[in-house]
């Protein structure tokens, strides 16, 4: 179980459900046709919202609205439980890089109420299960990750 405190600030981790899934599925389809690594057993990954300065009671609203669609994702507070065989890495942008992903949920929290000042940061956490060495997951991290832009957690 991965849990963070970071004082006001809020995080949640958006996943699509599995039949929505499919960039989790083509993950672990690249992994065992690109690298060769056929000992992964499943691939999941979640978007995650860091919040802060936001009113609780927009927050609430925006956790269904703006962060994830209740349809096609499902969505965790604070923490995601990893399983005994999985491994967890986060990729976020560099600074100074745009996330444009970020920038469109303070957008939508502002047409929820115009006067909140939201900062919000997001990265991609990766949860990946199976029987494999460390060597594999440093080399699954290195795929997931494009220097230029972005760096590991």
């Amino acid at each position: 179980m991965i849990k963070f405190t970071m004082g006001n600030v809020k995080r949640v981790y958006v996943e699509k459900k599995a039949p929505f899934a499919v960039k989790a599925r083509e993950l672990k389809e690249e992994i065992s046709s690109y690298l060769g690594i056929t000992t992964v057993k499943d691939v999941r990954v979640f978007i995650r919202y860091d919040v802060e300065n936001l009113s609780e009671e927009i927050f609430e609203q925006a956790l269904y609205g703006v962060f994830s669609e209740p349809p096609v994702d499902i969505l965790y507070r604070e923490q995601i439980t990893v399983p005994a065989d999985g491994k967890v890495f986060g990729v976020e942008y560099l600074p100074g890089q745009f996330d444009q992903r970020a920038d469109s949920a303070v957008q939508c929290v502002k047409f929820l109420k115009e006067d909140e000042e939201p900062v919000i940061k997001t990265a991609v956490a990766y949860l990946i299960t199976g029987d494999f060495s460390q060597e594999e997951f440093d080399r699954i991290k290195a795929y997931c990750i494009n220097p230029v832009e972005a760096e590991k957690e």
